[in-house]
């Protein structure tokens, strides 16, 4: 295992790419389980900016998995390695493809092809080949997206300088897989400047290396370019049967940009045919992969990452092992102790002003028929799914929990406004966005959850608040579930010193 912990092609260990290339043959069970692996090991000897690459190198591959928490504490902890001026390493290189891959990822399309240029700049100042022939492939096949999604008028000349990175990228690659993903971008850059022969060449060229490699990825690029080839050629048959093999190909890598694409062009095709039943089910395709794009944006990820990474800057003072105790691994919140060691501070202040804190306690109504009936990794995605809503109705400033199980609690500090109205308000909005929310991505025909909540305010510490929303969360429970019970206001003569 030490061995293939080192740094090969360039700035990757060898079991990373291992996890890379089990996700593009579709085998995403095994993917994971290597993943889980190698996913805390530091390469031995690796500088700051080799540790920068294979952190967001890391984060690229958890987002392919669809870890996306995991994707973005790797990234910002990356990210903030990689702050500084990146002079000709090569290393560093590396990372900003990476990272431009995450921005693509949560919508930041410009900024993505920004550091891609960056990245070619960085590679090509450290003379390091096999590193330049990657960066050169992520701003070519990037470009190539770009070029279809521009005005008619402007798209060759972006097909144009697309090919003339990745033509550069192919004279430098050595890497088998490297050369397929470039061959097989190369080919649709020149079916977008109208030299079909060479892109049909090209691209049957790449689906055979693919499938003697079992490289789904590649197979799903080429597939793609020899539908489009067909397409141009009036052969319409022929372009949906490769562009179906190429929606195909990419739901089983679980590669949602690709699945939108092609999916969308095998609509097209199909409109053209008149086959409208294909052309309904390749839509439903990419509308799920439309939303699931969708909702990762709404779920505010590039703030997110820009948080996160000034977070990580200035949690490095404190003691790692600490950290990760206070933070609950499965929603990404403040767990009990997290809540504990925060409380007293944020009552304090709150106190300090005049102002009275409110605590929400949430639970998840009926929650082990969820599980029973959908299963426990369902179960796991409606919680994280709930975490995601609270954020959502909660402030910046305000805190949020994981307590135990299916309970959450927010605390909530320095309110303004109507001080008798702030609590329930905003636990009316949280009874409200789990009650109203689509689960049917989550759990398909399983009966939706619903949440209890209970409320109280006063000047107290944690414990006398939570005891107090314990009592409205009983009274919510046994009038029904799915609604909100405030307990009157605590009045505690003594100071808010602790939790």
């Amino acid at each position: 295992m030490e061995q293939r912990d080192r740094l090969v092609a360039g700035q990757v260990p060898q079991l990373d790419l291992e996890v890379k290339a089990l996700l593009n043959a579709g085998r995403l069970p095994e993917a994971n389980t290597l993943f889980d692996q190698v996913v805390s090991r530091v390469p031995p000897g690796a500088d700051r900016w080799q540790r920068s690459a294979v952190l967001i190198n890391r984060a690229k591959l958890a987002w392919r998995l669809g870890r996306i928490p995991l994707a973005l504490e790797l990234a910002a902890e990356g990210w903030t390695d990689l702050d500084g001026e990146a002079g000709d390493n090569a290393a560093a290189a590396q990372a900003m493809h990476a990272l431009a891959y995450l921005l693509e990822g949560i919508g930041n399309r410009r900024a993505a092809v920004d550091m891609l240029r960056l990245s070619v700049q960085v590679a090509r100042r450290a003379a390091a080949g096999e590193i330049l022939g990657h960066c050169l492939q992520g701003l070519g096949g990037t470009l190539n997206f770009r070029a279809i999604s521009s005005d008619p008028e402007r798209a060759p000349a972006i097909f144009e300088e697309a090919r003339g990175y990745l033509k550069e990228g192919l004279e430098l690659a050595q890497d088998h897989q490297m050369r397929r993903a470039l061959l097989a971008a190369y080919s649709r850059s020149l079916a977008g400047v109208g030299e079909l022969d060479q892109a049909e060449e090209n691209a049957q060229e790449a689906l055979r290396q693919a499938q003697e490699a079992g490289d789904k990825w590649a197979s799903a690029v080429a597939c793609w370019v020899l539908a489009v080839v067909r397409r141009d050629q009036g052969d319409l048959v022929q372009a949906r049967t490769l562009a179906s093999r190429a929606v195909a190909a990419s739901e089983s890598i679980n590669d949602p940009s690709l699945l939108l694409r092609f999916s969308l062009d095998l609509a097209d095709i199909c409109a053209e045919m008149g086959d409208h039943v294909g052309e309904a089910t390749a839509l439903r395709c990419s509308v799920a992969a439309g939303r699931t794009a969708t909702e990762t944006l709404q779920e505010g990820l590039g703030q997110a990452l820009e948080q996160r990474r000034v977070a990580v800057q200035a949690q490095r003072l404190a003691v790692a092992a600490q950290e990760a105790a206070a933070r609950d691994p499965l929603t990404g919140l403040a767990n009990r102790l997290g809540l504990e060691r925060a409380a007293a501070g944020l009552l304090e202040s709150t106190a300090a002003r005049g102002r009275v804190p409110w605590l929400v306690l949430v639970d998840v109504d009926r929650f082990k028929g969820v599980n029973d009936d959908a299963g426990h990794a369902a179960g796991d995605a409606t919680l994280r799914e709930i975490a995601q809503l609270l954020r959502r109705e909660c402030r910046a400033a305000d805190l949020v929990a994981r307590w135990a199980g299916d309970e959450f609690v927010v605390l909530l500090g320095d309110t303004d406004g109507n001080t008798l109205e702030v609590g329930p308000t905003v636990a009316e909005r949280i009874r409200a966005a789990v009650d109203s929310h689509d689960w049917t991505v989550v759990l398909g025909t399983t009966r939706r959850p619903t949440v209890s909540i209970g409320v109280a305010a006063g000047p107290a510490k944690l414990d006398q608040l939570f005891a107090a929303a314990d009592m409205a969360l009983y009274r919510a429970k046994r009038h029904g579930r799915n609604r909100v019970e405030v307990e009157p206001h605590l009045v505690v003569p003594e100071t808010v010193s602790g939790n």
